[in-house]
């Protein structure tokens, strides 16, 4: 891979400087391919590597004059090459440049994505190590479920952040894909060694059947991919804007010295980056259906996808890096409340343990219909009442009295039970 892409900086890489100069890249590569295979002179492509240059503010003159970008860079480029300009973009058409220039950056966009998405795994597994046995309620539908640990719980988040991980990896493979065939991808005027040593040059793979630009289907897929890692994005943050909700308070965004979360009303400490993060998700995924929509164009080609392109594929790398940098530093400095997680798990008596009093009583030989219906009137009574004590009533309950020793009720109030094959999930993610 050439050397300048391996900077880290996103927004660079969608500069217009950096576009034009990935441009010339693909031009002086086709140059040196041209002239290994003996098309045109070896001196020319040393003229054309010393001399071609650009100004940006230059070609956006010239376009405004002969509407056609290309067209400006190669007028301006030409400008300073000279003589030798005339072998430049020789038997090609304006999408072979274009199109392999977008892979390249592309490519290299996920690079920085995907260095991306390894810290914030290892944030993830940071905090799922550190409360892999912090005990809180586990919830279905929002409400109380059984006991689980907020390490089970980043153990999830962390399962999904390697998928996409794998996904990446893969849609890299599919989005190298350069394409140096002519005006409707014949090679009519072009040689297919000169694509296969350009592409090689560029760190890409020829096109297998191209039209006049790499068929977006690709492009579709590379946008949907960023989709998908943004809805997991959003989903973290919506979990973590429900367990910051006051009457929850489980874990909370780290409030810096000085911050404030409300012009009227000083105790405010708001789940703020959170909330972006979802609101973010929405743009990536409208993207993505523009992306889907730019697969059907006319015949050989349209220009209808390149517009909406311009926009959606630079705005979606840049945001979804933005969006990993804010999760991992989300995730690296989050307030685990351990203290709420106990009171809440505890509340009107620990219905949450309902099911382990239903199975012991089922164990002692009473009918599941009749022990259900004993576990779940005292539950029912102590349910959302300030002295709700379900633990009490179940204690007091005549038949379960007659079948359960204090010992035995006791046990059935054990979160210590809920976490015994926790260890194999962690075991699988390394944990």
């Amino acid at each position: 891979m050439i050397e300048r892409y391996t900077l880290p900086e996103m927004g660079r890489l969608w500069t217009e400087q950096h576009k034009f100069q990935t441009w010339l890249d693909v031009e002086i590569a086709v140059c040196e391919a041209q002239a290994e295979l003996g098309y045109i002179p070896a001196e020319a492509v040393e003229q054309i590597k010393a001399k071609a240059q650009f100004e940006p503010e230059r070609i956006n003159e010239l376009e405004i004059q002969v509407r056609h970008d290309m067209i400006a860079f190669l007028t301006n480029v030409n400008e300073h090459v000279g003589e030798a300009g005339r072998y430049i973009h020789l038997g090609l058409t304006s999408s072979d440049v274009l199109d392999t220039a977008l892979s390249v950056q592309l490519v290299n966009s996920l690079a920085v994505i995907q260095s991306q998405v390894e810290a914030l795994s290892q944030a993830i597994r940071y905090q799922a190590q550190q409360h892999r046995y912090t005990i809180m309620a586990g919830r279905t539908h929002g409400i109380h479920a059984e006991p689980i640990t907020f390490g089970f719980k980043l153990a999830g988040w962390l399962a999904e952040v390697l998928r996409h991980r794998d996904r990446l990896l893969s849609l890299t493979k599919s989005i190298a894909i350069g394409k140096i065939s002519g005006a409707v991808g014949t090679y009519a005027n072009v040689d297919p060694r000169i694509e296969a040593l350009t592409c090689q040059r560029l760190g890409l793979k020829p096109d297998c059947a191209s039209t006049q630009v790499i068929s977006r289907d690709r492009h579709a897929e590379f946008v949907q991919v960023l989709a998908l890692l943004a809805a997991s994005i959003e989903r973290f943050a919506v979990e973590i804007r429900n367990l910051q909700r006051t009457d929850v308070l489980e874990v909370e965004e780290f409030f810096a010295p000085g911050q404030k979360g409300s012009s009227a009303m000083p105790h405010k400490r708001n789940p703020v980056r959170s909330e972006r993060l979802t609101g973010m998700a929405r743009v990536i995924r409208g993207n993505a259906m523009t992306a889907l929509e730019n697969v059907a164009l006319w015949h050989e080609r349209d220009i209808s996808h390149s517009a909406a392109e311009r926009v959606i594929l630079p705005d979606s790398c840049i945001l979804i890096h933005y969006m990993l940098v804010e999760t991992t530093d989300l995730i690296k400095n989050l307030l685990v409340h351990s203290h709420n997680m106990e009171r809440n798990l505890n509340c009107y008596g620990g219905v949450v343990f309902s099911q382990q009093v239903l199975l012991t009583l089922v164990g002692k030989g009473l009918s599941r219909e009749d022990s259900y219906a004993i576990v779940q009137k005292c539950a029912h009574q102590a349910w959302n009442k300030a002295d709700g004590d379900f633990r009490k009533l179940i204690s007091e309950d005549e038949k379960v009295k007659s079948l359960l020793s204090t010992e035995e009720l006791n046990a059935c109030f054990d979160p210590q039970k809920h976490l015994k094959n926790l260890d194999q999930i962690y075991q699988r993610l390394g944990i």
